[in-house]
């Protein structure tokens, strides 16, 4: 499973040597001491969304996602809570409703995102102009130093600071060197001069030595902490500091720009009117929402064509107060000939819509189809919210000379975009593109004298410039602090410092095996299969718990492993399909391994922003997988399920006799590999369609409807059937059976792509005569009729492929169809 681990929500892969999931901080310890001897690194991961290539690289991946994921403390009165790093973002905030407190930092990842991996990059969001980012919010943090020594970092006052110098091992000498490096004249100028202007609030270039060396407030090791991605030392514990829930009176205010450096302009007002959030979606991200099976509801409020939407956010006590707020800001910009719309949004599952647009620009963005993707590169760069316009505009002069495209989204009111060019990596004249466009960023960062990084982190993608936008002074002193508290590299060695070349170890290479791939099904809506794979961008949509809810995916909160995600199934597809030497390509047992718990359940479909369809590659893969190897017995009864239950209805007394009994069905199960407490089927004695036949013909219907008569209703659940039946006869309409057979789904299920093909083709050859708009083709299994609207309209044959996309357009559920005919005043 290491190629599950061998990327992130970055651009890079790298294939570690191992993967160590510690159970408790021993274990930890171990490793230590194993790196150590072995004088390899440890790479700290939790949820694996960074987007700098922080938790890739050569080392031991250190997953303690799965096992620190405690909450230990909760003081409320003091709102303070005590944390293992493993622990969800949201979970957090789940527990901490009741006792009217949360966690404020929110990064758009937050249903997965852990307290870890938030302290490592110093995670904000955004709201984080009013409640600040992870450093700010962080009070004490447990750590492992790298002679595996436990020490707290926290805040301390002057007499104990010098009683720290004092300390013997490792933890005296880290604060003794820090000492030094802080008191040196010469050194504070440099930081004083490199380190960004104080207005960028998102200031992650390096490590934060300009904040720890304001002796304005407490000395605290934490400040350092956060931000340095796991390579200064191990957190094992995190006291946070909490937040009163806010004001639930919430308001949006959705300003419609013609122009993105108008918006801009338009951002530098709103945040005079102090708001809550003041965030940014472009063009690109609203387009994507056109279609998506998801993200077309959340469009209800864009009036017209905007090139730039600014969601400014106001709270209030009082619905009232909110409103006036929102309402201060539209007439300020009216008046001074700002946007060109501006309807305000409120409700908690209206603004929910809104936001999760929003939050969904990265995935929805990789929709795109093509080689060009939006690429991590410089979305992380930072400056001051008045410089945006100018800053924005430098940009899109820099994109149009190396002739590309970008999105743009997110942090207006932080004054940090995420702007995603669109490059094809998967050639040298991207890779060159890639390259130099961070590089003449930076010159933008420096002139604005902005952050390189501002919530995502340097990692491996921006440390090559840090020396650049911070002077080499300064870089040099990140070098030492480094050595400081790592000298032997264990922690995470060649982030921030020391990184390899940005454009290595790329997740394409230019001599990669993109030769076409015969499929079964036909994939060229996303051009391929491979192209479908590439398409998971790594955010780790799929990680969220049944706490967070929805359906994706179930194996994983099932397991909480990283080979049972989404992501890592379709990561593990796309570098077998894009690196093996195999004749048939999907001839690996490693590709086999991470799809076998695959429920084929389609939630990925639906709730990844990239809508990657697992169930659909998960179904071409096996089908690949049996020409070479063939399929177990349990397989094939399992995918022949409908003639297993035909022939069990010719003799349903006896059949139902056995499966009810413990000892007999128990012996079939043993037999055939079935879970003993898994309960068999039970079948009916009459079936719908015989049922059906000994009806009497409905005279003078309104409307006549077909009915599905799929293979679970048709011989388990006949009288769901039967009850769908009389509602719409009762109704008035007059129903059918027509001819067809079972829908296929077991076949799909199971991987028999060649037999569900057969199904398909015979099915649409059937029903396209009878199926039209004014006969629709009803169902009361969903998997059943979802069937025609998804799978067949890319395994029926060409000739037949205008007919299925017919009866797909009039398939539908009987309470669709119902609630379509209500509405229509039928």
């Amino acid at each position: 499973m290491l190629l599950a681990y061998s990327t992130d929500a970055s651009v890079y892969q790298e294939k570690p040597l191992a993967v160590a999931i510690p159970a408790d901080i021993d274990d930890i310890k171990k490793l230590i001491d194993f790196a150590q001897q072995q004088r390899i690194t440890i790479i700290p991961r939790t949820a694996g969304t960074s987007l700098a290539g922080q938790v890739v690289g050569h080392g031991i991946i250190m997953d303690i996602s799965r096992h620190f994921n405690g909450i230990i403390e909760l003081n409320v009165e003091e709102q303070w809570v005590r944390v293992q790093p493993g622990v969800i973002r949201d979970d957090l905030n789940s527990y901490l409703k009741p006792f009217g407190l949360m966690f404020g930092p929110e990064t758009s990842t937050a249903s997965r995102a852990m307290v870890g991996g938030m302290i490592g990059n110093n995670s904000s969001g955004l709201h984080s102009i009013v409640w600040g980012d992870t450093r700010h919010n962080l009070i004490s943090a447990n750590v492992l130093l790298d002679d595996c020594s436990e020490v707290t970092f926290e805040a301390i006052d002057e007499a104990a600071y010098f009683k720290k110098l004092l300390l013997a091992g490792r933890e005296g000498d880290i604060y003794r060197n820090m000492n030094k490096l802080l008191t040196d004249p010469q050194h504070l100028s440099a930081i004083e001069a490199g380190y960004p202007k104080r207005s960028i609030t998102r200031r992650n270039t390096g490590y934060a030595l300009d904040i720890l060396a304001d002796r304005s407030a407490p000395f605290n090791m934490c400040n350092l902490l956060a931000g340095s991605e796991g390579t200064l030392a191990i957190v094992t514990e995190a006291k946070l500091k909490l937040m009163s829930l806010p004001p639930q009176e919430l308001g949006l205010l959705c300003v419609h720009f013609a122009d993105m450096v108008e918006c801009m302009h338009g951002n530098v007002i709103a945040l005079e009117h102090k708001p809550e959030a003041s965030e940014l979606v472009d063009k690109y991200i609203m387009d994507f929402t056109v279609g998506h099976p998801t993200y077309k509801y959340n469009r209800f409020f864009i009036e017209g064509d905007p090139q730039a939407l600014l969601i400014v956010e106001f709270r209030g006590l009082t619905a009232a107060e909110t409103e006036a707020k929102a309402m201060a800001l539209k007439a300020d910009l009216i008046a001074r000939g700002l946007g060109y719309a501006y309807p305000y949004i409120t409700g908690i599952e209206q603004t929910n819509l809104v936001w999760d647009v929003r939050k969904a620009g990265l995935g929805l963005i990789r929709n795109l189809p093509g080689d060009s993707q939006p690429v991590n590169l410089i979305e992380d760069c930072a400056v001051s919210p008045e410089d945006l316009p100018a800053y924005v505009r430098d940009i899109q002069k820099l994109l149009i000379e190396e002739g590309v495209h970008a999105s743009y989204y997110a942090h207006a009111g932080a004054g940090e975009l995420h702007i995603e060019p669109f490059v094809n990596l998967k050639t040298a004249a991207g890779k060159r593109t890639f390259r130099s466009i961070l590089e003449k960023t930076s010159d933008l960062v420096l002139k604005y004298n902005g952050s390189l990084s501002g919530e995502h982190g340097d990692g491996r993608l921006r440390g090559e410039f840090i020396g650049k936008v911070l002077g080499e002074k300064v870089y040099k002193l990140l070098e030492e602090v480094k050595f400081i508290f790592d000298p032997q590299g264990v922690f995470n060695a060649n982030k921030i410092v020391n990184t390899p070349p940005m454009d290595s170890h790329l997740r394409y290479d230019n001599d990669s095996n993109r030769t076409e791939i015969k499929t079964y099904f036909d994939f060229s809506k996303d051009e391929s299969i491979l192209r479908l794979a590439e398409k998971c961008s790594g955010s780790g949509d799929c990680r969220k718990t049944e706490i967070t809810g929805g359906t994706m995916c179930p194996s994983f909160m099932a397991t909480r492993d990283e080979k049972d995600t989404t992501r890592a199934r379709a990561n593990m597809l796309r570098q077998f399909l894009t690196n093996s030497t195999k004749k048939n390509r999907f001839d690996h047992e490693e590709i086999k391994e991470v799809m076998d718990l695959c429920l084929s359940c389609k939630g990925c479909k639906t709730e990844c922003p990239s809508s990657v369809d697992v169930a659909k590659m998960k179904a071409e893969f096996l089908q690949h997988y049996y020409d070479e190897h063939g399929a177990g017995f349990r397989t094939k009864l399992i995918a022949n399920f409908t003639q297993s239950q035909k022939l069990g209805s010719w003799v349903a007394p006896l059949y139902n006799f056995v499966v009810k009994n413990d000892f007999l069905s128990g012996m079939v199960k043993k037999t055939v590999g079935f879970a003993p407490k898994r309960s068999l089927p039970t079948v009916n004695g009459t079936t719908l369609t015989q049922w059906v036949k000994k009806q009497a013909v409905v005279s003078d219907a309104k409307r006549r409807v077909y009915l599905f008569s799929d293979e679970f209703t048709e011989y388990n659940d006949a009288e769901i059937g039967i009850t769908a039946y009389k509602l719409l006869t009762a109704l008035g309409y007059e129903v059918i059976i027509p001819k067809h057979v079972q829908s296929g789904r077991t076949y799909l299920s199971k991987g028999f792509v060649k037999e569900a093909k057969k199904i398909a083709n015979q099915n649409i050859h059937f029903l396209k005569g009878l199926i039209t708009d004014d006969t629709p083709l009803l169902g009361v299994e969903p998997s059943g009729i979802i069937t025609f609207r998804d799978e067949y309209l890319s395994l029926v044959d060409d000739d037949l492929r205008v007919d299925a996309q017919k009866v797909a357009k009039n398939a539908l559920m009987i309470d669709e169809f119902l609630l379509t005919e209500m509405k229509a005043g039928r």
